[in-house]
């Protein structure tokens, strides 16, 4: 026979620690994307210094870089994307090759003729489709040959517009909120696994009394003698119990006000191979709590129990409890929408 002693404490703790896997995961998952992919160099680019070579640092693939540029002269020429300017040409002088340089209309206000000195964050892109066109008309305009200017002029280009794209953003946005989220997720496990009074289950106690005390009087019901035990539901004098993957729900029964079923049909294709209840509860304080995945007779004898253990319980789904629910409950028809939108599963 299990044992029950302090069962509740004990299948908290194990069903956060449990949970602490995925998010140590993920974390490990984000390291390893920080460190093989361009999104540590988007946060912390290379500083570049006078005698680094911009051709050699592109061949191996560190792109994004903190560089300073001087003597910058306006081409005359615009990037333009969807209609909008996007970045102006410039090109300079450096190591003996003329670099093409776009920077953002803010950086060089709006086509400023030449800039003496500036350091800007970059990435470092390969010439695009354009380039041949564009070389030509610089050629025109500089007086050298088509070929000269090719000779001269990299074929990277340093893009300050292409350094802090919409794409990056979003990407370390989801990337530190993520992240943080996962952080955030295994401090509050930790402290759910080895301080069970603050769990979401003793704070579901706590609406109605004391939570460590309520939770010592379920410890002790349900070690001592409980009346009625599935595989993972437990009914005692005064507490409906249930353990599942995500967490554990402890509720007095008398506080219970409406209880239901309804059944989910499982099937691959056309194949039906197996057909699931799910038991729903909803208690005062706007506590809503679902029981997926049990056996017919299991939840028809909790529901039997608790039926007898509270005549005010209402069984069964339908309008009239529905409706009955909500004027006990306080609830508009939005709130009801919304509640039921996030209402809780275990």
């Amino acid at each position: 026979m299990q044992n029950l002693e302090h069962l509740i404490t004990k299948k908290i703790k194990s069903t956060y620690l449990r949970r602490l896997s995925s998010p140590i995961i993920y974390l490990i998952f984000l390291a390893i994307v920080w460190f093989y992919t361009p999104m540590h160099a988007l946060m912390h680019p290379l500083e570049v210094g006078q005698s680094d070579d911009l051709t050699v640092l592109a061949q191996n693939d560190n792109r994004y870089i903190n560089v300073e540029l001087g003597n910058l002269s306006f081409t005359g020429y615009t990037l333009n994307r969807f209609g909008f300017c996007q970045g102006y040409y410039y090109y300079t002088m450096r190591d003996d090759q003329c670099y093409l340089v776009i920077l953002s209309p803010r950086t060089c206000e709006e086509g400023l003729p030449s800039i003496e000195k500036i350091k800007v964050r970059a990435r470092l892109e390969s010439a695009p489709q354009t380039y041949e066109q564009l070389a030509e008309k610089l050629a025109e305009d500089l007086g050298w040959t088509k070929q000269g200017l090719t000779k001269q002029v990299s074929h990277y280009i340093i893009s300050e517009p292409g350094f802090g794209t919409l794409t990056s953003s979003l990407l370390l946005f989801v990337y530190f909120v993520s992240g943080g989220y996962a952080l955030i997720s295994i401090v509050l496990f930790l402290i759910y696994a080895f301080v069970p009074v603050l769990s979401p289950t003793s704070r579901q106690l706590g609406l109605y009394g004391k939570r460590s005390v309520l939770l010592a009087q379920a410890e002790e019901e349900l070690a001592t003698l409980p009346q009625l035990a599935t595989e993972d539901m437990y009914i005692t004098e005064h507490f409906f119990i249930a353990f599942a993957n995500k967490g554990v729900a402890v509720i007095p029964i008398k506080e219970i006000i409406w209880i239901y079923k309804h059944s989910t049909l499982h099937k691959i294709l056309w194949y039906h191979f197996s057909i699931s209840y799910t038991l729903h509860i909803t208690a005062n304080k706007h506590l809503y709590i679902q029981f997926p995945k049990n056996m017919k007779s299991d939840i028809d004898g909790i529901i039997d129990y608790l039926s007898e253990a509270n005549h005010n319980t209402l069984i069964g789904f339908n309008e009239k409890n529905r409706k009955a629910v909500q004027e006990m409950d306080g609830v508009t028809r939005f709130a009801d929408g919304l509640i039921a939108f996030f209402k809780r599963k275990i």
